[in-house]
């Protein structure tokens, strides 16, 4: 399960219009207990790019970073993780 302590979401501009539907970078902090590997001092957060297009939503990309540097972490989110993640997105889309 994913503890989220905080979140930021913006709408990624497209001013050529190449790019069907509307894309938002979400920055998500997570809180990682000590004794977990994922953990680290410098804090850990996810940047995800959703789209959302004809009232679909999903989630593009998404990396796991340390907060303060914004360092890639080799990690990915397990499958459950993946669907928290998009759900919460989804429920967090500005205007929703």
């Amino acid at each position: 399960m994913l503890a989220i302590l905080g979140y930021t979401v913006e709408q990624i501009r497209d001013p050529f219009g190449i790019i069907a539907g509307t894309r938002y970078e979400f920055m998500i902090n997570l809180d990682i207990p000590e004794e977990d590997e994922l953990y680290s001092e410098n804090g850990v957060s996810v940047r995800a790019v959703v789209k959302e297009a004809d009232g679909e939503v999903s989630v593009v990309t998404y990396d796991v970073m340390e907060t303060t540097t914004h360092r890639i972490l080799e990690f990915d989110l397990e499958d459950d993780e993946e669907e928290e993640l998009a759900a919460f997105c989804k429920e967090h889309l500005p205007g929703e």
